[in-house]
């Protein structure tokens, strides 16, 4: 799909991912679960923004929606980008190895690009992260008729961060630098530590707030 996913009917994107290709796969459904999760964290933005019981709260609200919308991009960049990742790494897997310098060149292109497809997901499990103390905030002060929105974010931001992570995970156990493989495990676990907890917490808001 040299096409940005971002350009696609939502039917194409699906099409292809249930196809034989292996691009859009599990990484760039991550992003896109992401962007998913900010997008409702910008919708109950608007529709909360305006209503007069939420009026000393409106400048908070719009701080919110910005930042949905700048990781919304992003996380929709990098579907697009693991896509491109994917790629490179595929072609690298086909350079020559007939002689020893063309091993040594594909081994080295494959390496590199391996990095690269661990930073990515990493990327997408950070940004995805960031929504989270978003809907904190909006789990508690929101329009009440779509405060389980907020709860339908939370669950997806859940679901990316685990899915990139499983991404991450894949792609560091081809890499030879065990510094780079230590490293980025080590933030990867950051952002594993308390997600659920968190998750949590701002479904027994949500729920709390629907039951009345």
């Amino acid at each position: 799909m040299a096409e940005s996913l971002m350009q696609q009917p939502l039917g194409a994107i699906l099409d292809a991912l249930a196809s034989r290709a292996p691009t859009p796969g599990g990484g760039s459904v991550a992003a896109l679960t992401g962007a998913m999760a900010a997008g409702l964290v910008s919708m109950v933005c608007e529709l909360t923004i305006g209503k007069p019981q939420f009026a000393t709260l409106e400048g908070e609200l719009r701080a919110i929606h910005a930042q949905a919308e700048q990781l919304r991009s992003e996380l929709q960049r990098l579907a697009d980008e693991d896509i491109t990742v994917f790629n490179r790494l595929a072609a690298a897997y086909k350079l020559p190895r007939t002689t020893e310098a063309d091993a040594a060149t594909r081994k080295a292109a494959i390496q590199q690009i391996t990095r690269l497809a661990a930073e990515v997901p990493l990327r997408t499990a950070q940004a995805a992260t960031a929504l989270l103390p978003l809907c904190t905030t909006l789990a508690n002060n929101c329009a009440r008729l779509v405060v389980s929105d907020v709860g339908v974010a939370a669950f997806l931001i859940r679901a990316a961060v685990q899915s990139a992570a499983l991404n991450v995970e894949i792609n560091l156990a081809a890499l030879e630098d065990q510094l780079f493989v230590r490293e980025t495990r080590a933030q990867l676990q950051d952002l594993l530590i308390g997600l659920g907890d968190e998750v949590d917490g701002i479904v027994t808001i949500v729920r709390g707030r629907m039951a009345g």
